[in-house]
């Protein structure tokens, strides 16, 4: 998912059932580039968290005009418990 106008805030759940929040301009690409830190690749760029934990999938992904407010809704993501990351990230049934 790629939209030069657009930012994103996702979150990646790892094999261990952890969650993983971060923002980007392509989601795809960036999931690809935690994949390759986790395999060792040379001149990877995912993040260093991946170099232990591997990525699985991602859960969750939301759009924003600007890099700011995706950095406010990251900041406020990484706050949350998991518990609550999962009520976000889970469909709400009736």
């Amino acid at each position: 998912m790629a939209n030069e106008n657009y930012w994103y805030l996702y979150i990646i759940e790892t094999d261990n059932g952890n969650l993983y929040t971060g923002i980007t301009t392509d989601v795809d690409k960036r999931f690809q580039q935690h994949c390759d830190i986790h395999l060792g690749k040379v001149g990877a760029r995912g993040a260093k968290y991946f170099r232990t934990q591997a990525p699985k999938r991602i859960v969750h992904i939301e759009s924003y005009e600007n890099r700011s407010l995706a950095l406010k809704r990251e900041h406020s993501v990484k706050k949350m418990t998991k518990a609550q990351k999962m009520t976000l990230i889970e469909p709400v049934t009736h």
